[in-house]
Order: structure tokens, then sequence, then C-alpha cells
């Protein structure tokens, strides 16, 4: 039985007066490492560590020494979870780990990753950066009461163990995991990249569309694989290249292998575009583009399609800045800080009041008085979901006497749900999915709002013809959703029945 060291589902508190709760909230991030004689624990703190940014509920490991499997996970960051006594009690040669943000599940131990599973005399764990889209129907396919599927994780796992106690016995060669990842990958549909180990391999896979990044790197006498490049350069790994959308990738003792379990039809690469825009660290390379450049051009493309007289350019931090830089560099409007950000309160944290609620946002963010009291601010941020963090900003910078507050926002409104992975609740709670713009802008309270429109955010990547999912946006879904999930979602919305209807089809 493998060793779990345990944690508290009391841990999982329900978070409230989050400042970054007005932002998408993205999946989890992924990593592996495949490095005889090297401390493959540490390097995955590491890794994760890189990763935070990406998942700050839960963070956790699984290592092997090619005969015991350890599993290490935890409610909380990275940072909290693990420490030099716990990282010592791992060891071996072969490690992946995990740090997440619930989308599909509920936020407790239980759903923690890796996902371990043994199977007669053989055991795996898995990673899954992503949200597959199909879940209720494979459980049901496969005779699994409603209720008893914890996650689409937990799902994968059980299907996948499943197949390897069905067929991995008549192989005799040690390879049960990957044919089983074989013969039940093409079931599965969404986003899903996956990072999954037994004994003795290492293994990546993107689906077919590549929704969500995964890479892979060169260690001195091993292998690496991450969600992003950033991980790879925290351990001192060098960047090989990217896991191709449909890709599955083998790292064993003999090196690495490629396959392609996925019919040739499905393979449609749709990078999530959020990825350029928000999610990725500005260090990040996607697509063979630098995010830091593209998020530049971002801000020069908007000052571009949206210039106004201003005196100073500021950037909402940390996402924003990039952008910000761009739009001042373009329009020749000086760039300054407008904000100050409290660098000490982790995007979770409880305020146990309504009042303290309220001041979530300058409790992370506290306007610099001196440098924007009397000025034409030009504002750039990332994105608007809900719009209230927005508002309070806005709010703040007139407080402390800005003259004219311009809000630039460097991609398109934000006016369908994801089910790929990205968690931005109900239609009903996107603002621009209920307001026009100029309503949008009334409600925040600006002198001008403008939103960067997709051909120009597409251009801003750098990668215009690579593909991209940009359904958030545009309600142009890649891939199959079920009717069910989006009839839910868009019924939330509590619209008339004529424009429900007008909705589901346009989904």
């Amino acid at each position: 039985m493998v060793p779990v060291f345990d944690a508290d589902d009391d841990l999982a508190a329900d978070v409230e007066g989050d400042p970054d709760a007005d932002k998408p909230k993205e999946a989890c991030g992924v990593f592996g490492v495949y490095a005889p004689g090297q401390p493959v624990a540490h390097l995955t703190y590491l890794g994760l560590y890189a990763l935070q940014h990406r998942g700050q509920e839960s963070a956790g490991m699984a290592v092997s020494d090619g005969e015991t499997m350890l599993i290490d996970k935890d409610m909380g960051l990275v940072s909290n979870v693990f420490n030099d006594r716990r990282l010592a009690a791992l060891s071996g040669h072969l490690a992946i780990g995990h740090t997440r943000y619930s989308t599909t599940g509920s936020s407790t131990w239980r759903n923690a990753q890796p996902v371990y599973r043994s199977v007669a005399a053989r055991q795996f764990a898995l990673s899954h950066n992503g949200n597959l889209s199909n879940t209720d129907a494979l459980a049901e396919e496969a005779g699994m009461l409603p209720g008893t599927v914890a996650s689409d994780s937990d799902l994968v796992a059980e299907l996948v163990g499943r197949e390897m106690l069905a067929h991995g016995a008549d192989r005799g060669d040690g390879r049960d995991l990957e044919h089983a990842l074989e013969s039940v990958l093409p079931r599965f549909q969404g986003a899903f990249s996956f990072v999954l180990m037994d004994e003795s391999h290492l293994i990546g896979i993107r689906d077919p569309n590549g929704f969500r990044p995964l890479c892979l790197g060169k260690l001195d006498g091993g292998w690496v694989l991450a969600s992003e490049s950033p991980a790879l350069d925290t351990i001192g790994a060098h960047f090989v290249r990217e896991i191709e959308p449909g890709e599955m990738l083998v790292i064993d003792a003999s090196g690495t292998r490629s396959y392609r379990p996925f019919p040739e039809d499905r393979i449609d690469p749709r990078l999530c575009v959020f990825e350029f825009v928000y999610f990725a660290r500005p260090d990040a390379k996607l697509y063979g583009q630098s995010v830091h450049v593209a998020r530049q051009r971002m801000g020069e493309q908007l000052a571009e399609q949206a210039p106004v007289e201003a005196d100073l350019v500021i950037p909402v931090p940390e996402s924003g800045v990039p952008a910000a830089q761009g739009y001042a560099r373009a329009s020749g409007i000086p760039y300054g800080d407008g904000f100050v950000k409290n660098r000490y309160i982790g995007r979770t944290f409880i305020a146990p009041s309504q009042a303290l609620r309220a001041k979530a946002v300058q409790m992370k963010l506290n306007p610099l008085r001196d440098n924007v009291a009397g000025k034409r601010l030009v504002v750039v941020d990332d994105s608007i979901v809900r719009g209230t963090t927005s508002r309070e900003m806005v709010r703040m910078l007139r407080e402390v006497g800005a003259a004219e507050v311009h809000l630039r926002i460097m991609s398109p409104p934000y006016r369908w749900p994801c089910f790929f992975g990205m968690d931005t609740g109900d239609r009903a709670d996107l603002l621009a999915a209920n307001m026009n713009l100029g309503e949008i802008q009334d409600f925040l309270a600006v002198d001008s709002l403008a939103y960067l429109t997709i051909d120009r955010l597409f251009e801003a990547t750098g990668a215009r013809g690579a593909g991209f999912c940009s359904a958030c946006l545009t309600g142009e879904y890649p891939v199959e959703v079920s009717v069910g999930a989006r009839k839910d979602v868009l019924e939330s919305n509590d619209m008339p029945a004529s424009n429900l209807d007008r909705l589901l089809h346009e989904a």
C-alpha cells in the first residue's frame, strides 16, 4: 500500500474577499522529472514553486525509486505544504508534481493531486491541467453511479486503471500504463495536459487541441515536463520543445519516444488565448513566442486602436505591466506607477465581515496619490470578468484625485463561460454578457473604456495562424460541449426565454 501523508479536509475553507476573484482562474500546473541520481523531490518542489501562479489551493507530488511510490499532498501553497523534512522522505529517480485550482471537483484534500492508483502489482500517479467536457458521459458508460466521481481527474485515473487491469497483464513488457493510455485516451474530450508516472516511466500528454500548454526540457542526466518553460529555467533544465497537440511522450531509461494515440482528424491546435493574456508567466514562451513581448504588443495595439489624450499610463499590477509599457511606448504618453501592490497578501485569504470584504481590493492594491492626483490616466488591465475589482480600483483613483480615468483592456469582452479548465462562474456573473459597452463604462464610472479587438489580440501574440481557443470571447467552442452543460450555464443568466433560445442556438 502506498504511504500517503494525510491532511485535514477542514483546511479547505470557503474563500471570500479575494482581491483576485475578478480574474479568470486557471486549472493547475503540472510538472514531472526523470533524473536518476538527482534529488527529484527537491527539483519538483522548485518546479511547482515556479508554477504556483497556476493554482494555489493545493500542492502535491509523487516520487518513485523504481519499486515504491510515495505520495505527499496537502491543501495550501507549495511553500506551506513542503519543507525539508517532508522532502527528505521522498527519495527516488522519478517524480511528478501538481499545484491545483479546482474547476471540477470540490476544494478538499481528497481532490488534491497527484491522483494515485494501485492496479494489481502496478502503481501509477496522475497530474492533470484542464477539464474534460464529457466526464458525465464517460462515467455513465463505465457504469459508475452518480456522485462516485470526485473529479474528472479521478475519473481518468479510474478508467486507465480499469484498462490496465483488463489487459495489462497480457503484455508482459512492463509498459502497462502506456498501453492502457493508448487505448483510453481517444475517449476523452476537452482540455487535458497530463503528466503521469508509474514505477519507471514518466509520460506527458496533450489533448488533440492543445488547450493547455506542456513543454519538454533536458536536464543533465534526465528529462523534465512542465506546464510552462520558466519551471525548466528554475531547475537548470534547457527548453527542448513544446509537446504537440495530440502527442503522448514517454520517458524512461532508454530515452524518449513519441506516440500519436488520437485520430488525425481530431488534431486541431487551439491553445487557450488567455495563456498569452493572463495565465502564463511573462517569462514563458508559447508557440515559440515571448509572452512578455506579446503583452507589450497588446498594449501597442490598444494605443493604435483606442488613443486618448492623457498625462500618464499606469498598469494594474502585475499582469497589466507589459501592456501598459507597450501602450506608453506607442502613444508617447509617459509610463508610471499608479498602484502599490501588497506582496504579502496571497491570492486566497478570508475577510471576516462584509465591511472588510469591501476593502479586499485596497488590501492588495493601494493608489499612489502623488503620482495620480490631478492626472488624466490611462489604466491598462488584462481583462474584466465580473467588474467588481475594476470598479473598486476606479473608485480609489478618483478618491486620491485622478482627473480622468480611461480604462484600456488588453483582451476583448469576456462574455462566455469556459468548459476547458478556466473558472469564471455562470454567464450571469460575466459583466460583458449582461451589459453593452456604454453600460459597462457607466457601471465602472470611467471616462472612456476600450477592449482590444479579437483580430488585434491574435496579431499581438505573434502566432496568429498557430491556432487558438477564444470561446470565452466569441462563444465559438472548438469541440462539442454537452447541451446540458451549456443550457445550465446559460439558463442561470435569468434572461427572457426568446433570448435564451438565441444564445443556445449561437453557442
